[in-house]
C-alpha cells in the first residue's frame, strides 16, 4: 500500500535513542489519512514520539468499511525501496500486481509479503466484483543496510502456523512465536502475529525480553497488560517482557508486533526508506524519469506521481537540523 500523503515529510527513524529499554504502557492514537476515494486509514506508525517498533516502520489500520457499492481499495502503481510491505486482511480481498510480474489475490489471514529491495513498483485494488466489507492492516518492515539492495520479490503464504491456548488463536505472520515460525522471509529478528481472542479469555502470551513490542487493536474489546485498547489504536510496550497479559471482554482481534530494536538510523519519505536526504531525492527522480522501478502491467489507470521532496536537509547521522 502506498503512502498517498501529498505533504509527506522526511522522517528520521531507528537508532536505539528512541527505544524504551523497560516495560511501558504507551497508548498511541492514530492519524487519519485518506487513501484514494473510498478508503480512510488510521496511521499508527510513524507516530509523534514513536517512529518504529523493532524493524516495523509503518502501520496503517483500515475498516471495517462497507464497500458493497463502492470501488473499494484503488491504489495505482507506485514505487518502493528499502523495505518490505506486509498485507494482512480480516475481511475482504486485495488484488496485488507488481513490476516483477506477480499477480495475486490476498484473502483474510493470508500473508502477502513484498520485498522491494533496491526498487519495485506495485498496485493494490479491490477485485471486481468484491466482498461487501474491507478490513485489514498494511505494514512496512525496514530492511537493514546489508540487505536493502536485494532483488525485489513477492511471496504469498495462505497456510501459516498457529499457536493455540484456551480462548486464543495466534497466527504467526512473520518471525517466530512460542516455537512456531512463519515461512515469510525476514532480514532482522522480529515477530508479527494475529491474535484472535474469544470473549472472557484471560491468558499470558510468551515474549522475548530482548524485543520491543506493540499491540495494534483490530476489533472488539480487549485489555493488554491491564490497558483497554480500542480498535484503531496501538499500545507500545517497550522491552524487557517475558510475557504479556491479555484479557478479552468480547471477541477481539489484535496484532502483536515486535523485534530487536533497529540499530540503524533510516530516512523515510513517501514510499521510500533510505539513509540520506540525497538518496531519497535520487529515488524520487528515478520514479519520475526512468524505468528503475519497473512497470506494473494490467492495472487499469495511470500510475502515481511523486510529491515534491521538502527542502529539509538531513545532516549528521541523519538527524533533522
Amino acid at each position: 500500500m502506498s503512502n498517498l500523503d501529498r505533504q509527506a515529510t522526511l522522517t528520521v527513524c531507528g537508532g536505539r535513542g528512541f527505544v524504551v529499554a523497560e516495560p511501558v504502557r504507551e497508548l498511541l492514537s492514530p492519524r487519519h489519512v485518506q487513501l484514494g476515494e473510498s478508503t480512510q486509514v488510521r496511521r499508527l506508525l510513524p507516530n509523534l514520539g514513536r517512529r518504529m517498533v523493532g524493524a516495523w516502520a509503518f502501520v496503517d489500520h483500515y475498516g471495517p468499511d462497507d464497500i458493497a457499492d463502492e470501488p473499494g481499495m484503488q491504489v495505482p502503481p507506485h514505487p518502493h525501496m528499502g523495505l518490505q510491505t506486509v498485507s494482512w486482511l480480516h475481511e475482504g480481498e486485495v488484488l496485488h500486481r507488481d513490476s516483477t510480474g506477480s499477480l495475486q489475490t490476498i484473502r483474510p489471514r493470508e500473508l502477502g509479503l513484498m520485498t522491494s529491495g533496491r526498487a519495485i513498483s506495485h498496485s493494490e485494488e479491490s477485485p471486481r466484483p468484491h466482498a461487501p466489507l474491507l478490513h485489514g492492516a498494511q505494514l512496512w518492515v525496514a530492511l537493514p543496510d546489508a540487505h536493502r539492495h536485494v532483488e525485489p520479490h513477492f511471496q504469498h503464504h495462505a497456510d501459516l502456523p498457529r499457536v493455540t491456548a484456551p480462548g486464543l488463536t495466534a497466527t504467526v505472520i512473520l518471525g517466530e512465536l512460542d516455537g512456531a515460525a512463519s515461512p515469510g522471509t525476514t532480514y532482522t529478528p522480529l515477530v508479527g502475529a494475529d491474535l484472535a481472542l474469544t470473549a472472557g479469555t484471560e491468558t499470558n502470551l510468551p515474549l522475548d525480553p530482548d524485543f520491543e513490542y506493540a499491540v495494534l487493536a483490530m476489533s472488539g474489546e480487549a485489555h493488554v497488560d491491564g490497558v483497554p485498547v480500542l480498535p484503531g489504536s496501538m499500545l507500545y510496550l517497550g522491552c524487557g517482557r517475558t510475557e504479556l497479559p491479555l484479557r478479552a471482554t468480547s471477541d477481539a482481534g489484535l496484532m502483536l508486533l515486535g523485534g530487536e530494536p533497529f540499530e540503524e538510523e533510516i530516512v523515510m519519505w513517501w514510499n521510500f526508506v533510505g539513509r540520506t536526504d540525497e538518496e531519497i531525492r535520487e529515488a524520487r527522480e528515478a520514479w519520475m524519469a526512468s524505468d528503475r522501478f519497473g512497470e506494473v502491467k494490467g492495472y487499469d489507470g495511470a500510475r502515481l506521481d511523486a510529491p515534491e521532496v521538502p527542502p529539509t536537509q538531513l545532516k549528521a547521522r541523519g538527524r533533522v537540523r
